[in-house]
Formats: C-alpha cells, sequence, structure tokens
C-alpha cells in the first residue's frame, strides 16, 4: 500500500470522527438531562470580577460513570 493512501484513510478516519463529535456537541444542548452538566452540587464554580472558575467534579464523575457502562456493553457485543 502507498504511503499516500495510508495517509488518507488516516485523514479521512479523523474527518469522520470529527463530524461525529460535532453532531455529538451540536445535539447535547437540545437533550433536557445533559444541560444540567456542569451546574450539578458537587460543581465547584469559582465568579470574580473578570474571572470565572468551573471545576465540574460530580459532572465529570456521572459522564465517567456512563462511559464505563457504555464500553463495558459494546466489549461485551464485540467478544461474543
Amino acid at each position: 500500500m502507498n504511503g499516500f493512501e495510508t495517509m488518507g484513510k488516516f485523514l479521512m478516519g479523523i474527518g469522520g470522527t470529527l463530524v461525529v463529535l460535532g453532531g455529538i456537541l451540536w445535539l447535547i444542548p437540545k437533550i433536557p438531562l445533559l444541560d444540567r452538566l456542569g451546574h450539578l452540587p458537587g460543581d465547584i464554580r469559582i465568579e470574580r470580577p473578570g474571572f470565572t472558575c468551573l471545576v465540574p467534579l460530580a459532572s465529570s464523575i456521572i459522564i465517567s460513570i456512563l462511559l464505563t457502562i457504555l464500553l463495558n456493553i459494546i466489549a461485551r457485543m464485540i467478544n461474543r
């Protein structure tokens, strides 16, 4: 296989991934429960004049748990 073919397939894969991620980011605000991410109890928000810092601890934990469950389901389906 030519080096350009390999690079072309790699770039097409990256482009497809970016399209999917862009679509997901575009749709997230339209899902009722997901617009609360970043505003949950346990998320730290510090606001000062000219400065805002957000540390989404609770949101990060919930996303981690959901992705772990999703990836375990996908891995079990692949290993059948």
